[in-house]
């Protein structure tokens, strides 16, 4: 605990200049935030979800979503066949954690493999699976959700092959178990994540200033592979290849990807750090010669995105699914003028993560299955959207494309690390971020 603490306060104490935790003291905090699931979020879980055992297993390099999130720091794939077994005692409400494999798995799953009685591994599964005797054997299998698919049809097979007949109609999927388990952050991880949303706002700024563009030059691409660079040079990692698009008033040049005065630039970037990913959207205006301010259409343009903004985030009340409130934020956004256009996702151990889809930018009128899935509380989202408008002067309608990660709990939904209520001037004379 005192490492972890330690590690931690160099976190928050660091995390202004962008700088991040050595690898070691990552390793601390990874699994110190780790066993803290094990003891206080899973027994909830199993007992609201009814699940008295829950089965993950992977082989080496083919490893299940949701066991790379359970893995100590210090193991970076699973090792030959590894299987994990969670079972809640109903009598204790406890929750025994074993690995049916020839060593324990970090500090928190014991082995359970006696090798000498049990030379065949499903063999020493199957005793466990006797002598607890659950009610449900949950194994990863799930139609909507691939996190919660990561049992391979090989495993499949033999483990149900190895079962005894009498445990074969107690298999169930683990799906609302494994989604709890992904979608839900514990309190640990919600002092943590503030810090990884505010570095990806800070790599946007400079990104997106004349620190690293110079008009006339600087290609959209040049400032792509900048923001891939500058966060591998942070320490960071990123699950996804950043983008820069250039929105303009039509103005035809021999290389439309470089950047020019009066450009409307976009990205889309994700940095990965302690296990928690991030997405963020903003945009920037380069400012003509004599300008100011951005114009004020843009301006506009760029206050009814924050507004639908706020509409979506009206519509997060426990229990409602994702579909629901697609289809009233869009409805209200219409009503009031908005041209909308809704996408938001889960995240948290995964950049697009398991829990309810709020529309696609290609399903607008619903998601079947994942966007039936209901809103819990303690749960992280990438409020992802845009607003269309047509402005004088832009041949194509000009997309407000915003992102911000948002967390929900019983106090409501509230921006991790603030939203972008300003377009960014390049140059700028100021921050432009607000809460």
């Amino acid at each position: 605990m005192k490492k972890f603490l330690f590690a931690l306060s160099l976190l928050l104490a660091t995390a202004s200049q962008a700088q991040v935790l050595s690898v070691g003291d990552q390793a601390v905090v990874i699994n110190d935030l780790l066993a803290d699931r094990f003891d206080n979020l899973l027994p909830g879980m199993m007992e609201k979800t009814g699940i008295d055992m829950w089965v993950v297993v992977s082989r080496e390099y083919n490893e299940d979503p949701v066991m790379k999130t359970m893995l100590p720091a210090e193991w970076l794939n699973a090792r030959r066949r590894t299987i994990l077994v969670f079972y809640r005692d109903p009598k204790t409400q406890k929750v025994e954690k074993l690995a049916v494999a020839r060593y324990a798995v970090g500090k928190s799953i014991t082995a359970a493999w006696d090798t000498a009685k049990f030379p065949e591994q499903w063999d020493a599964l199957v005793d466990i699976i006797k002598t607890r005797n659950p009610d449900k054997i949950a194994l990863n299998t799930s139609h909507n959700f691939g996190h919660a698919d990561g049992i391979d049809h090989t495993d499949y097979i033999e483990l149900l092959q190895a079962l005894p007949a009498n445990f074969k109609p107690r298999v169930v999927s683990a799906e609302p178990l494994a989604i709890r388990w992904l979608e839900t952050r514990s309190e640990r991880e919600m002092q943590i994540y503030p810090q990884l949303v505010n570095a990806t706002h800070k790599i946007i700024e400079e990104g997106f200033s004349e620190r690293v563009i110079t008009p006339g030059i600087t290609t959209a691409d040049d400032v792509v592979w900048w923001f891939r660079q500058k966060i591998r040079d942070l320490g960071y990692d990123t699950w996804f290849h950043p983008s820069v698009e250039i929105q303009r008033q039509g103005r035809s040049l021999a290389n439309p990807d470089v950047i020019i005065a009066g450009d409307l630039l976009h990205v889309d970037i994700g940095i990965t750090y302690l296990r928690l990913n991030t997405d963020v959207q903003q945009h920037a205006y380069v400012l003509k010669p004599g300008e100011t301010t951005a114009p004020a259409a843009l301006t506009q343009a760029f206050a009814q995105a924050n507004k639908l903004q706020d509409i979506l985030l009206a519509q997060f009340k426990e229990g409602r699914s994702g579909n629901q409130m697609l289809g009233a934020a869009l409805k209200q956004g219409r009503a009031d003028g908005i041209t909308p256009t809704i996408y938001t996702h889960p995240i948290g151990y995964h950049g697009h993560a398991a829990g309810p889809a709020i529309g696609m930018w290609d399903k607008q009128d619903g998601v079947p299955g994942s966007g039936d899935e209901k809103l819990r509380y303690r749960t992280a989202y990438s409020i992802e959207l845009n607003a269309a408008a047509t402005l004088p002067g832009w041949k194509e309608p000009v997309r407000i494309m915003l992102e911000e990660d948002a967390y929900f709990d019983e106090t409501g939904i509230r921006y991790i690390n603030g939203r972008q209520k300003q377009l960014l001037l390049l140059p700028r004379p100021a921050p432009s971020m607000g809460n």
